[in-house]
């Protein structure tokens, strides 16, 4: 009974991992599908900006990958009626109209609103939980920090352009936000860059230091170059920093496939070694089952083999080397107290003594 408690408590736990590991797997899947809908919300903001009214064709083809992952995993992951949601408000982005200041509102929303769905999927998927230190600083890394990072470079590169054409009193209010933008792309960096070293510092992956290494350098290029662009204090340069957001969203989605693959990698892991256990929990619970079968068919064995009788020819004396035409008693019988060979007279001796 105690085995059985035990193996009962270590099957238990070893399920309840099994199944909180497929359940971030499926976070990060998700989480795949909504880097692009980020970067294609950030070039729609830009292009609406310049009067493009016509969505980019990236963002239809994000809008589609994630309703996909939506419809198989949505039940799972809680998110079936956020990113509906979502979805009614990018397909209204088309038809937002006015000035630079209206059309920015209008997507800064739904960019909070695909901030808000990364955050959900997160939790839901309890990424945010994961007990490892280097998945816990990748997840935070993957679901916050990036995309919050390619949310505010866009709104910042976004204002230094409405800025240019504003006057007046609208022109204050830009010019203010444009600071706020700065100030929040500089945190979101760090924030970042904390994350990213901290899972380097505390991994068991092989492969990530060395896959982050290019991807974060070619970041931080970018950022240097985005930061000079906007000039703190002064006029911002549109034109630099424009070339710079391009560079910097292709580093960005080059650092997010680097560090969600990563992930994905460290989850399969886990679950092959968490298949490992359960195979062995098997092993010892069928040895546990065969070894208490053991102990109680043996003893019933042994008290079959003491109670059964005994053979006549197992009784008494060996009758080994005893010639056939052994004398009888006197000289017999009783006499006889040592196997013979040959002859068992007692008086041969002295009979023979008399001869001679």
């Amino acid at each position: 009974m105690p085995t059985a408690v035990l193996f009962g408590r270590v099957w238990q736990q070893n399920s309840d991992q099994r199944s909180q590991t497929d359940l971030e797997k499926k976070g990060v899947e998700y989480i795949t599908a909504l880097a692009p809908l980020v970067s294609a919300l950030a070039e729609s903001q830009s292009s609406a900006l310049q009067g493009v009214t016509a969505p980019p064709d990236s963002l239809a083809a994000a809008v589609s990958k994630v309703s996909a992952v939506d419809a198989s995993l949505g039940d799972d992951l809680k998110t079936k009626e956020r990113w509906t949601d979502l979805q009614a408000k990018i397909a209204k982005l088309p038809k937002a109209t006015g000035g630079p200041v209206t059309i920015l509102t209008a997507h800064i929303e739904v960019t909070d609103l695909a901030l808000a769905l990364y955050g959900a999927v997160r939790r839901n998927s309890e990424l945010n939980r994961d007990p490892d230190s280097d998945l816990s600083n990748l997840q935070q890394a993957a679901a916050i920090d990036m995309p919050t990072t390619v949310v505010r470079v866009s709104r910042m590169a976004d204002y230094a352009q409405a800025l240019q054409a504003a006057t007046g009193a609208a022109k204050a209010t830009l010019a203010l936000q444009f600071g706020q933008e700065v100030i929040a792309v500089q945190d979101s960096v760090d924030d970042l860059t904390s994350s990213l070293q901290a899972a380097v510092d505390n991994t068991k992956s092989p492969t990530l230091s060395g896959g982050l290494v290019n991807t974060l350098d070619s970041f931080r290029r970018g950022i240097e170059s985005m930061t000079r662009g906007a000039n703190p204090g002064g006029i911002p340069n549109v034109a630099t920093m424009s070339t710079a957001q391009t560079a910097l969203q292709t580093s960005l989605n080059a650092l997010a496939g680097v560090v969600l693959k990563e992930m994905a990698k460290l989850l399969d892991d886990r679950s092959g070694s968490l298949s490992y256990k359960r195979g062995e929990a098997v092993a010892m619970g069928l040895l546990a089952v065969l070894l208490v079968l053991a102990a109680l068919v043996l003893p019933i064995l042994g008290r079959r083999r003491d109670s059964e009788p005994v053979p006549a020819s197992g009784l008494g004396e060996s009758t080994r080397d005893v010639p056939a035409n052994r004398a009888s008693a006197p000289y017999g019988g009783q006499y006889d107290l040592t196997p013979a060979y040959g002859d068992n007279d007692p008086t041969r001796r002295e009979r023979s003594g008399a001869l001679r």
